[in-house]
């Protein structure tokens, strides 16, 4: 911009939000993540949204099936205690799961981009026999997710019609499609066939 050239602010957007993905956990709570890791913002969301609601055994009584520190559901406790009353033994104590806290990091480009969930989009960037001896090490698999690694390995890209699910339908002219299908008697036929 300040060379008088017009940028979309769209490119800024997408920009910031690669180098703002990540996030430093500040408290874990009874989430599975290290105080001080820093994790992906939408790994740190469905971790807490597993645990949300749950329940933290403090005291597992004499409980068999439950163990201190375990994530159990209202319905988990309430079935457990149920049957301990029964038998007259300690019932179970918890307290409401606690989910993790962080605050924002802001990454340089290139450290945002070497840290992608994708190893093929972090290899195409900077340091690819780096990035590719660790993956290996570390026995990384690829799922393809992004527009970037389905681009490398020349793939369709996941976005409008090259969406995964949309290459289970068949678009056409119906009376083609017919004519092409077999009918009801004839699959009826086949079967038969295939039975005898």
């Amino acid at each position: 911009r300040m060379q008088g050239v017009k940028i979309n602010d769209k490119h800024f957007e997408v920009i910031v939000r690669q180098m703002m993905r990540k996030v430093e956990i500040v408290d874990p709570g009874d989430t599975l993540f290290l105080e001080k890791q820093q994790v992906d913002k939408y790994d740190l969301f469905e971790a807490n949204d597993e645990i949300y609601g749950k329940l933290y055994v403090v005291d597992k009584g004499d409980s068999d099936v439950l163990k201190n520190g375990q994530i159990v559901s209202m319905h988990q406790l309430r079935n457990e205690n149920s049957t301990l009353k029964r038998r007259d033994l300690k019932t179970v104590t918890v307290r409401e799961a606690k989910t993790a806290t962080a605050r924002q990091i802001l990454q340089g480009i290139t450290k945002a981009a070497l840290q992608t969930k994708s190893f093929i989009s972090a290899a195409s960037f900077q340091e690819t026999t780096k990035v590719l001896n660790e993956a290996a090490i570390h026995g990384k698999v690829d799922y393809l997710n992004g527009l970037k690694e389905n681009v490398i390995v020349g793939h369709l890209i996941p976005a409008g019609t090259g969406v995964r699910e949309y290459t289970k339908y068949i678009v056409g002219n119906k009376d083609e499609l017919e004519s092409v299908l077999p009918t009801k008697k004839e699959r009826s036929r086949t079967k038969v066939q295939q039975n005898n």
